[in-house]
């Protein structure tokens, strides 16, 4: 049975072996853990099976040039044998509740528009806002509450933490 929990201090090291087993490179474990020792987590939740973590979610600060601030999505893994059975779709959309509940007002994601369309995520270009890393459509974003999306800001900011990725 699958249950979603804020990380805890203990899960570090499953959380850098769920990113580390879902990505090509180590980058995506090493921004978690800078976002954490940073206190740029704004949301970090685990997803279990049996009290074995087999999934995570990060959310933290992104800020457009007016200083509206909300949440950025990334990254979200989920351990091989644990894929395709709605573990990361349930990471992403509690990972949104909670980042609405916390005053939040929209979040972005770099990601493929197929799959992020379920969450409500549109290609972030509609709303005159734009990404550092050049996403195009693949960069997307969502009101988490009414009219929520900043419009026409331009440039969305990420965490400095993120530069440790290129």
């Amino acid at each position: 049975m699958l249950s979603l929990r804020p990380e805890q201090p203990s899960d570090i090291p499953a959380i850098r072996a769920i990113h580390a087993s879902s990505f090509p490179t180590d980058a995506e474990a090493r921004l978690v853990d800078l976002l954490r020792e940073a206190g740029a987590l704004s949301v970090s939740l685990v997803a279990e099976v049996n009290e074995a973590a087999v999934g995570h979610v990060a959310f933290s600060p992104v800020q457009v040039a007016s200083g509206h601030v909300g949440a950025g999505l990334a990254p979200v893994a989920v351990l091989p044998s644990f894929r395709r059975q709605g573990v990361a779709a349930s990471l992403i959309r509690a990972g949104l509740a909670e980042c609405r509940n916390g005053g939040l007002r929209w979040a972005v994601v770099l990601g493929r528009p197929a799959y992020y369309s379920r969450f409500g995520f549109q290609p972030a270009v509609n709303f005159g806002l734009t990404d550092e890393y050049g996403g195009g459509h693949a960069f997307q974003v969502v009101a988490l509450v009414p009219g929520g999306i900043p419009s026409n800001e331009g440039l969305v900011r990420y965490a400095s933490q993120f530069a440790s990725l290129s």
